[in-house]
């Protein structure tokens, strides 16, 4: 089994407009839709186009519960979410045109996380969780959520023994790497905060941080990923496509990645299958589709090349 914990999550409402989007004009909308939120909730909605058996495990808010549960039930995400009464799931509002030139991106910040709520989440782990599963944790903490609540979360899975892959950023992902999880997945900008004041290459943080965590990928966002395990760093090229909305691709990377892990596929399989997942996400309007057919025809794009301790190219 493969869980999700998205701490944070929302209702993403897409709202797109007639002709280009100007300042200092009125937009039209064109159109508006509700989609998943949270990074989360994204790996569990990639993990469940692949037919991998998930769960999405987080809080949601009792105002706009509905609303939620049937978005998550339109894109066949099971899920266990512990209820916050009196508290409402935040809307992030994404921006798009009629040019398809991208997408802008507005986030509310979500609701406090009751110490009650945070504690059935641990005592879920405790009973549920087992050695042979795998946990993903994706995404912002919520307001007032410290990184003493994350750090007993992160430390209950390490208890159960279980594969933790972690796409987090700032302080959060700086715990990930101290307790030592199994997978980050950082940005160039994020992987550059985890060694502030060092001056070191991209690379040279990548190998630092591999002989602490099995599975390091540095996103490159469209220019593809840096990417290491067993100790081989590999460069990997994106593919080509026309970029419609990017909110939610680099969640999808995450989803495809583990969902290739889990069915045992070799290391370079699972880096081919997520860049051209990222890819067909990128191309389409809302934050959550992907075409599997379509990412498999954009393989042959997809260069991955293996650098050697000079960092130059050796297979």
């Amino acid at each position: 089994m493969i869980y999700t914990i998205t701490l944070n999550p929302a209702i993403d409402r897409l709202i797109k407009t007639t002709g280009r989007l100007t300042r200092k004009k009125t937009n039209r909308v064109a159109e508006t839709e509700y989609d998943l939120g949270g990074k989360g909730l994204h790996v569990s909605h990639a993990l469940s186009k692949f037919g991998v058996v998930n769960q999405a495990l987080g809080f949601i808010g009792s105002g706009n519960r509905t609303l939620m549960e049937a978005i998550l039930t339109d894109k066949k995400v099971s899920h266990h979410l512990f209820v916050e009464e009196g508290a409402s799931t935040r809307e992030c509002i994404v921006l798009l045109d009629e040019t398809d030139e991208g997408s802008l991106m507005i986030t509310g910040d979500g609701f406090p996380v009751s110490e009650e709520n945070h504690q059935r989440l641990i005592r879920f782990i405790d009973r549920h969780v087992t050695p042979n599963d795998s946990v993903v944790m994706a995404g912002s903490l919520p307001p007032g959520y410290t990184n003493a609540k994350l750090k007993e979360i992160l430390a209950a899975l390490k208890r159960k023994g279980c594969f933790i892959a972690c796409d987090l950023s700032g302080e959060a992902l700086c715990l990930a790497v101290e307790l030592g999880v199994d997978f980050i997945k950082p940005n160039q900008h994020e992987a550059e905060e985890l060694f502030s004041g060092q001056r070191l290459s991209l690379l040279e943080k990548l190998r630092l941080l591999a002989d602490k965590i099995d599975y390091v990928v540095i996103s490159l966002g469209r220019d593809g990923c840096y990417a290491s395990r067993n100790g081989r760093i590999y460069r990997v090229t994106s593919a080509a496509v026309h970029e419609r909305n990017d909110t939610g691709a680099g969640d999808v990377f995450v989803g495809a990645f583990m969902a290739q892990l889990v069915q045992k596929a070799d290391f370079q399989t699972m880096l081919r299958y997520a860049v051209a997942c990222a890819a067909s996400k990128a191309a389409k309007q809302n934050c959550t589709d992907f075409d599997m057919s379509e990412a498999e025809s954009l393989f042959s794009q997809i260069i991955i090349t293996e650098l050697g301790d000079d960092h130059r190219v050796i297979s």
